[in-house]
């Protein structure tokens, strides 16, 4: 297992640091550029979307969902595991300065995201019974209409389902159960169990018990943990004009942080930030097309605003806000990586036990108590985490049916309830490199469908039509 996991971590390693940096980048800029940095001028418009129409007890519709129940689900599949734990590996391993290319990332990522829910509504299929469905797979199909975009179509279907169906939900559940473990002493095989039973009853309910539980599950889960790191910020609220210095000190001049060359560190500081910021805001791998594509809306470039603002919900507040406690509280002032330099950054971080899973429960603790940090975290990853679950299942069972249509529904469920039970049990490292590995093979057939696809997006953002 050992070996494995290292070809695993070489093969991400090599993505990360040379494939996806280019791809996503590059395809954030195409359409910032193309569509006139639309994620600036439709910015208000997409607030207005979102929220105008606010209610946690949205209409229940077995044909699709309103735009904020698509915004809900979409944002519950964002704001995940990436916020906390991912955000805290980013920062261990590129420093401070890795949170300001997750910044850049989720700005282009909003043009991107953009251009995926307006494709995911032009390209939505309805079955006979009113059933509303779609997502990169039909938007493949349209970018190639011949052998090449059905082979496509079927490696992302693959890929997604392996990724967010099977190994996401192994990722959501162990830090669910580790986490729930530290906090409150319940072993994690107990936590799967009652994680999985609590799962299979709202996927017994379909596609509107899903908007259900997430319009009213999402605004809770955010405000929650917003709150509560308002109160550490507070706290720390000297220590804050330092926190923004050395994201910006970082990003430009890793090395004085992480050691080496340059080049070495400031490529390991912006793959973070790319990598994590890729698993946390999901621009680019395809994965909220699903939602957006459901959504019940007057136009495709509506739903697009709509999608771009829970990137803004995602990195700008919630992954943001994870940053800053940790950065304010751990390297700043009188923090245990303080004054750390490329010689003792890494022995400091060992002789802290510190690690990416226990980050923010240490950061917490430093300045409450230590319980206070182990159940904080607890309870705000139980949200994210679970939320999350949901979302990445909805969008598996959509490919699963592409794949092997709706007859085959229950055997994808008994699956995807396996695998999060498994996820209790499982080593975290593994769990998270595979989960890196299939969430950026996704991110493959995508970027190349929309690449080929810009016209229509264009067309979809002129358009004055109303559907």
């Amino acid at each position: 297992m050992e070996n494995f996991q290292r070809i695993v971590t070489l093969i991400n390693s090599s993505l990360s640091d040379y494939v996806l940096i280019f791809l996503l980048a590059g395809i954030g800029i195409f359409y910032t550029i193309r569509t006139g940095f639309v994620q600036v001028r439709c910015f208000k418009e997409g607030w207005k979307n979102s929220f105008a129409k606010f209610s946690l007890h949205g209409k229940n519709n077995s044909a699709g969902f309103s735009s904020f129940q698509a915004l809900s689900t979409a944002v519950a599949a964002q704001v995940g595991t990436g916020n906390i734990v991912g955000a805290s590996g980013a920062v261990l391993t590129g420093g401070p300065g890795a949170i300001f290319w997750m910044w850049v990332i989720a700005f282009f990522g909003m043009a991107t995201i953009y251009a995926e829910a307006v494709l995911a509504q032009q390209t939505r299929i309805t079955d006979p019974d009113g059933t509303i469905h779609g997502g990169p797979v039909y938007y493949i199909n349209r970018a190639f209409p011949n052998l090449f975009g059905k082979a496509l179509a079927l490696f992302f279907a693959a890929a997604l389902i392996i990724s967010l169906g099977f190994m996401g939900c192994m990722v959501q559940a162990n830090s669910i159960g580790e986490t729930c473990q530290t906090a409150f002493g319940v072993p994690a095989w107990i936590v799967g169990i009652i994680i999985a039973a609590t799962a299979g009853m709202i996927f017994i309910g379909g596609t509107s018990r899903i908007a259900s539980v997430t319009e009213k599950l999402v605004p809770l889960m955010a405000l929650l943990y917003i709150a509560g790191g308002l109160v550490i910020l507070t706290l720390r609220w000297r220590y804050l004009p330092e926190t923004f210095h050395l994201i910006f000190k970082y990003a430009f001049m890793p090395e004085a942080l992480l050691g080496g060359g340059f080049g070495y560190a400031l490529k390991t500081a912006v793959s973070q930030g790319v990598k994590r910021g890729l698993f946390s805001n999901e621009a680019g791998m395809g994965s909220t097309p699903h939602a957006h594509a459901i959504a019940v809306v007057s136009s495709p470039h509506e739903q697009g605003t709509v999608a771009f603002i829970g990137v803004f919900i995602d990195t700008a507040i919630v992954l943001t806000m994870t940053a800053l406690i940790v950065i304010s509280t751990l390297y700043t002032g009188d923090g245990v990586l303080a004054g750390a330099t490329g010689e003792t950054y890494n022995q400091m971080i060992a002789n802290a036990g510190l690690t990416k899973t226990n980050l923010v429960q240490y950061a917490i603790a430093s300045v409450t108590s230590t319980a206070a940090g182990n159940i904080f975290v607890a309870v705000c990853l139980l949200f994210f985490a679970f939320s999350t679950i949901i979302s990445w299942n909805l969008f598996g069972k959509i490919n699963f049916n592409y794949l092997f249509g709706k007859k085959a529904t229950v055997i994808y469920s008994l699956l995807s309830l396996l695998f999060i039970f498994a996820g209790t049990l499982i080593k975290n490292d593994l769990a998270w490199e595979l989960q890196d590995l299939f969430n950026q093979l996704m991110v493959l057939p995508n970027v190349i469908a929309l690449a080929a696809l810009s016209a229509p997006v264009i067309a979809g953002m002129n358009s004055k039509e109303r559907k």
